[in-house]
């Protein structure tokens, strides 16, 4: 519900009146969110991606790494076929060739997929800053909550507020200085985000 009107899931097929997500709808809502920084209702996402849930026969369709490697051409289908506002689209066409649309593109190089997850290849962990930042989401570490080095960020962060420093931080967790650091600057800006 928002503002006094309620709205279906984006993700789950039906609400369940759970609040705790599965990780395969947190993935999703990880690629949904690439979509929401530019401001764009995301219930015209609804019907696609429930498409994409019966065609690849998938709870979690944007959660799989064969949807952005070979699904393009669906994909593409599934837009037309149901209007999705270019602002919302998956994937893009530039003369014969398709490709990832950017907030699709920029979500695909933050997700690390299961190498022995078959064709599939499952999301197995988000680099919310990338792939190549240190800050990593696994749900098999520090249960899922964003860690560097199997460190949870929000521990380097409490222990930094305290007054520690970053040295003695590293000591104890026996890990360099900069990444203290890189963990402590992520939790300080997603404390920013959420003001």
């Amino acid at each position: 519900m928002r503002r006094g009107r309620v709205y279906p899931p984006v993700i789950r097929p039906q609400a369940t009146g759970e609040e705790t997500v599965t990780w395969g709808e947190f993935v999703e809502l990880g690629y949904l969110r690439e979509y929401r920084r530019k401001g764009v209702s995301l219930q015209y996402l609804r019907p696609v991606i429930d498409e994409l849930r019966n065609v690849f026969e998938l709870p979690y369709p944007l959660a799989t790494k064969n949807l952005y490697l070979n699904g393009h051409e669906v994909v593409w289908k599934l837009q037309v076929q149901n209007n999705l506002p270019s602002a919302l689209a998956m994937v893009v066409r530039s003369g014969q060739m398709m490709m990832l649309a950017h907030e699709a593109n920029s979500f695909f190089n933050k997700v690390e997929f299961d190498p022995n997850g078959g064709a599939l290849g499952e999301a197995r962990c988000i680099y919310p800053g990338g792939i190549d930042a240190y800050v990593r989401i696994d749900p098999l570490v520090c249960f899922g909550r964003p860690a560097i080095g199997g460190v949870a960020t929000e521990r380097l962060w409490e222990l930094r507020a305290a007054g520690e420093e970053v040295s003695e931080i590293a000591a104890d967790y026996e890990m360099p200085d900069h990444l203290v650091r890189a963990g402590v600057a992520f939790e300080e800006m997603q404390r920013v985000l959420a003001a």
